[in-house]
Parts: structure tokens; sequence; C-alpha cells
């Protein structure tokens, strides 16, 4: 299984800031010691341009991105001071999407150690989320004609309102986002199937509502999906609300996963939110998804 990875790329944040940049890096780590996956399975994720960019998102933005001109108040809804590391690291997550995409294809499974940045709309970033890494590469499959019927399946805590605003529209997509009914974004866009969970949920009701919408995604017959597998469902997670286990995780990763395989679809993996203290948390509850996508997919293959 390859697995893209952008954490090389510096984003200098000042001190004290929220968003837990290390949790990358030590992703990565763990995965190799854990040995969960293998040197050889890791690439460096490459630079989207910004004609692609331009799939999904208006130039206005992309330039404002690339040169610092974006307007203060987009920077600050993005919660990110500007840097050209920024802007490149932004642009290596979507690049590190549309490769999973295309060796999933192949492989029938890929992962990205970034991305499932899900908040970020045409023209402006927020929430921590600057280019939309699913919306290029869902855009950018159905250019190439390599899918026809895109599923995403984005099992954040927070609704992916990004997702929608830019590709609700679109012909032969479907979204599905189960997230915290009372957490951010307070606004929601509407998606095709949102499922609103109230605060506290825990594994076996996050587990049945899950079947429900994969009955749903079933029900569309995709033939891609894009994973968005944040885990800050977890119950320590600081921006969740929700009271998920490591094991509840798993087997929500099992059900979707297994879904995928068993159907002949292909997968790839979009890491999304994670903001449990110790941080050490969250990585461990990513790491676990490769464990399951390994088990899974033990040979990287989509069955014919």
């Amino acid at each position: 299984m390859n697995v893209y990875y952008s954490d090389h790329y510096t984003l200098p944040l000042p001190e004290g800031h929220r968003f837990p940049i290390e949790k990358y890096r030590m992703l990565r780590d763990y995965l190799l010691t854990e040995n969960i996956i293998k040197t050889s399975d890791l690439k460096e994720s490459p630079l989207a341009d910004p004609e692609t960019l331009a799939l999904a998102h208006t130039s206005d933005y992309i330039e404002g991105m690339r040169t610092g001109s974006v307007d203060e108040q987009i920077l600050k809804r993005l919660g990110f001071p500007w840097s050209k590391g920024l802007y490149d690291r932004s642009r290596a997550t979507v690049g590190g999407a549309i490769a999973a995409m295309r060796d999933a294809l192949r492989d029938g499974i890929a992962g990205n150690l970034a991305g499932g940045t899900h908040h970020s709309h045409a023209d402006r970033g927020e929430g921590y989320c600057v280019f939309n890494d699913i919306a290029v590469a869902t855009r950018l499959l159905k250019k190439e004609a390599l899918a026809e019927r895109v599923a995403i399946i984005d099992l954040d805590v927070h609704q992916g309102n990004g997702n929608s605003s830019i590709l609700m529209q679109d012909e032969g997509v479907f979204i599905f986002s189960m997230h915290g009914e009372k957490n951010y974004p307070f606004v929601k866009v509407p998606s095709h199937l949102d499922i609103a969970l109230p605060d506290g949920t825990e594994d076996a009701a996050f587990l049945e509502h899950l079947k429900d919408g994969l009955i749903e995604v079933r029900r569309f017959e995709p033939d891609y999906i894009f994973y968005q597998m944040g885990v800050d469902p977890l119950k320590e997670d600081t921006l969740g609300k929700l009271n998920l286990t490591f094991q509840g995780l798993m087997a929500r990763d099992e059900l979707v996963l297994a879904f995928a395989r068993r159907s002949g679809i292909p997968v790839s993996l979009a890491l999304g939110g994670g903001y449990a203290k110790p941080i050490e948390l969250s990585v461990r509850a990513y790491a676990n998804t490769y464990r399951v996508a390994r088990r899974i997919f033990p040979e990287s293959s989509v069955p014919g």
C-alpha cells in the first residue's frame, strides 16, 4: 500500500498555537516503528500546481495563497498565519491525495498522511483547511473519466461543509458526512446524507448509524471512495465531544474498508482531524486505521 507524506514542509506557527502540527511526522514514525507500513511504502507527496487546484478553487484565492495577498479575514477563519511553507504544504496535501487516488485505482487502496481538508471552500479556507484535497481529486477523477460515481465517506467529527459547498451539485458524486450535531461548523452546508450525532455518542450507537449510512452509499453504487478517516470522535479528543474508544474507531474503519474491499471499490485514505491531549492518542488512533487497512487489503488489490 503506497502512503504519501508531506510533513517535511515547514509550517512556522507562533508559540502556543493550538494546531498539533507535530502529529504528521509522529504518525509517519509510528507507522514505521510498529511495522504497520514499510519504508518502501512511503512516497513523498508531489506538489499540486495552480491549474489543478483550480478544479475546485477560484484563481483569486489560489493566487492570494501563493503570494500572501490573501484577505486577512480569510486567514483569521483559516487559523494559520500565511507563509510560503503553508502554501507549499497545502499543495503537497492535494498532490498526495491525487497520487494516492491514482495508486488506489491500480492497487485497491492507498493513503495520504495528510488531507481530509473538508472545511476549505472554493474561494476561501477555514478551520485549518487551505485547499480541499478531496474536492480537487474528485473533480480530477471525473475530468479524466477515471470514475463515474464517486462517494465521499466523511467520518470526521466535524461536518464537511467545504466538500458540500464545492461538490454538492456535481453529477455522479455522493457525500456522506457523519459528525457531531453541535460541533464546528455551526452552520452546516447540507450533504447528500448527513447524520448528526448528539454529544456523548458512544461506540454502539455510532456504529449503528454508520451501518445505516453505508446502506445509502451502497445504493449509490460508487466506483470510487474517498474515506475521510478523522479520529476526532475519540473520547479523549479536545475538540470532539463524542465518546468513541480506540476499539470503536477500529470497528468503524472495519465497516468502511470491508465494504470497499467486498464491493471491489478502490478507496483512498485522507487523514482528517485529531486533537487529543496528549497528541500521541490521536497518532495511535490514526495508526489503527492503517492496521485495519493492512488486514483487509493484505495484498493491496481489488478483488476481480
